[in-house]
């Protein structure tokens, strides 16, 4: 089961690494739809400091429990045969919330499996309700974006030519 690539920390992707006998000195070769029909997927959503981030935490475990719903049912069937296969340990199946307090914002990141087939369009599902449902907050809760303070500048001096005619 491979880790890592696309989703943060040292997390089962969903990937199951098979290795065929020609390539065993050569390339591991990756199956989205072998065993396992499901990929475990992140998005990521920048908070501005002072939103309420425990209404957001729960908005977004709300939207992704909605959305992933059917996928989170599928593979939770299906991880009990992989464990059983591979005899690898239990992962956690249900959506999870993370939050993490970087320089400039709040970032929420959403983990939650999904079909291998239906990545791009659920990842789009989920980021235009979270928009909408953002918006009916009423600016409990508000979308961050890089901003710069400047301390301190230094002194310019400004030498204007004059044309001599």
């Amino acid at each position: 089961m491979e880790c890592g690539v696309w989703v943060k920390a040292d997390q089962y992707n969903g990937r199951v690494v098979r290795v065929a006998n020609s390539f065993v000195f050569k390339e591991p070769v990756y199956n989205y739809s072998g065993d396992f029909n499901f990929l475990w997927d992140e998005i990521s959503i920048p908070v501005k400091y002072g939103s309420d981030y425990k209404l957001a935490r729960d908005l977004f475990k709300r939207i992704a429990d909605e959305i992933t719903a059917e996928y989170t049912k599928g593979a939770k069937e299906s991880w009990e045969e992989m464990k059983k296969k591979y005899l690898i340990e239990d992962a956690a199946i249900e959506p999870m919330v993370f939050l993490v307090a970087n320089d400039n914002w709040m970032e929420f990141t959403i983990r939650y499996v999904v079909d291998f087939k239906k990545r791009r369009v659920t990842k789009n599902l989920l980021y235009n309700r979270i928009l909408d449902e953002i918006e009916k907050t009423e600016g409990r809760i508000a979308i961050a974006s890089m901003t710069v303070h400047i301390v301190e500048t230094p002194t310019f001096e400004v030498k204007i030519a004059r044309d001599s005619k």
